[in-house]
């Protein structure tokens, strides 16, 4: 097999080949990941025999994960729409933040969101108001596609009790009280400065107009029979991730329990999706014009085609993590003489990109980098948020939660680039400029 930096040029070579294919000549994203996928590890040296093999592994993996949830997920959502909980939502919303600054409003909504919820879930359960926001208010899709998605993935990567930021702290040795409060207030600007202040800015540049005919159907089958009180909507849309929360919380409150064993039951993403859809048939159906049949035609329609590209992401992504690609990385930046909270960050940065996944990458630097942080001379506290500010940005297709965000928000390939990729890339940047601001208060802050 190929080893070395070889690797990283094949890598970088990859992504242009799946960029040209889908780009220039157009090619259905499913088919250019596949071959992609299939000539990468070709020229990696992969065994041909075992080419296949690691190709739908990783292509069931990843729809293991996220499978039944964008199938329920799209379900849930269309009923939310069809009924007008969506639209009383986006009301409310406007209300509170006004037209102006809406996208702030589900910026921090995501952010919030995303703590107890996977990145998946919420961005597919909230992603109907993406396209009524935008109705709304005039403001381009892409502005609210990058403030939700960007204020999503910032909490994902950076307030535990995510996974990725709670294995930080353990790994940095960090107090994780300090620890969330700390991620909290990087969080929080790293969200508006790539969310909210960049979405706006490139929403404003690049104008991603939904199709007619979908628009027109979405519109009809959107109107309801009568209209819904708020206070529904929101417990409708506030359901799965309650299920969500409640679950986290019992883990972490009474472990070990008959009591939690339920909740991990009903809490479990795809559990709670199930109930959310049931209660929402039950619930939704006065409020709905359209028959219940057309309703899952649709939702079944535009998940198939979704699910294809997401589980299509996940086999490009294992052949590059079957590639070694990340321990040579690894291996590499050890090496490196820079100030020990930048090479935090970019050595998560670093694997973030190359091997699609943000929790990969802040496991593997923590676990890394998090017992030198005595040695290094920096709280452990900043270099566990370092590696998290890391884990942030630098989407790229290798990621399944790239093509979530590009066929659940309707951007193009380069759109998802220029909002989801870029708006996470400065996100990321803005949380290290707080580590970084955090650290001037060393020694009188708390941890710090």
């Amino acid at each position: 097999m190929v080893t070395g930096n070889m690797l990283i040029l094949i890598f970088l070579l990859s992504l242009v080949a799946l960029f040209v294919l889908i780009l220039k000549f157009k090619l259905e994203p499913f088919l250019a990941l596949i071959g992609v996928a299939f000539g990468t590890a070709l020229i990696i040296g992969i065994p041909i025999i075992e080419i296949p093999g690691i190709i739908t592994t990783g292509f069931g993996n990843t729809l293991a994960g996220v499978g039944i949830l964008i199938g329920l997920g799209v379900i849930f959502g269309q009923f939310l729409a069809s009924s007008g909980a969506v639209e009383k939502i986006a009301q409310s919303v406007l209300k509170v933040f006004g037209a102006k600054k809406s996208a702030a409003g589900l910026a921090l909504t995501g952010t919030a969101v995303s703590i107890p919820v996977y990145f998946d879930a919420a961005f597919v359960i909230l992603t109907g108001l993406i396209k009524s926001l935008s109705r709304k208010t005039g403001i381009s899709i892409v502005t609210f596609v990058t403030a939700l998605g960007v204020g999503l993935i910032v909490s994902h990567s950076m307030i535990a009790p995510t996974p990725g930021p709670l294995v930080v702290a353990e790994n940095t040795g960090s107090d994780l009280g300090l620890f969330i409060i700390y991620g909290l207030v990087c969080a929080i600007p790293a969200t508006l400065v790539g969310g909210y202040f960049y979405g706006m800015f490139i929403g404003k540049r690049v104008q991603s107009k939904p199709d007619e005919a979908e628009q027109e159907v979405a519109v009809a089958s959107e109107t309801p029979s009568k209209e819904i009180s708020t206070g529904l909507a929101y417990a409708m849309l506030v359901l799965p991730i309650a299920l969500i929360l409640a679950n986290t919380v019992s883990q972490l409150l009474v472990p070990g329990t008959t009591f939690a064993s339920a909740l991990a039951f009903i809490g479990d993403k795809n559990m709670a999706l199930f109930i959310s859809v049931i209660v929402a048939i039950l619930v939704l159906t006065p409020y709905i014009n359209a028959p219940k049949q057309t309703l899952y035609t649709d939702a079944v329609n535009s998940a198939g085609v979704i699910l294809l590209i997401t589980g299509a992401g996940g086999a490009f992504g294992a052949v590059i993590n079957k590639s070694g690609i990340g321990d040579h990385l690894i291996q590499t930046m050890q090496n490196w003489s820079i100030p020990a909270l930048l090479l935090a960050f970019i050595f998560s940065q670093i694997l973030r990109a190359s091997l699609g996944s943000t929790t990969v990458a802040l496991v593997t630097t923590s676990s890394i980098l998090g017992p030198l942080a005595l040695d290094l001379g920096v709280s452990p506290v900043l270099l566990g948020l370092a590696i998290c500010a890391g884990g942030v940005g630098l989407s790229l297709p290798n990621d399944s939660g790239f093509w979530v965000v590009s066929r659940f928000g309707k951007l193009t390939v380069p759109e998802t680039i220029k909002a989801w990729t870029v708006g996470g890339f400065i996100a990321g940047l803005s949380a290290l400029g707080m580590v970084y601001l955090l650290s001037v208060f060393s020694g009188i802050l708390p941890g710090i």
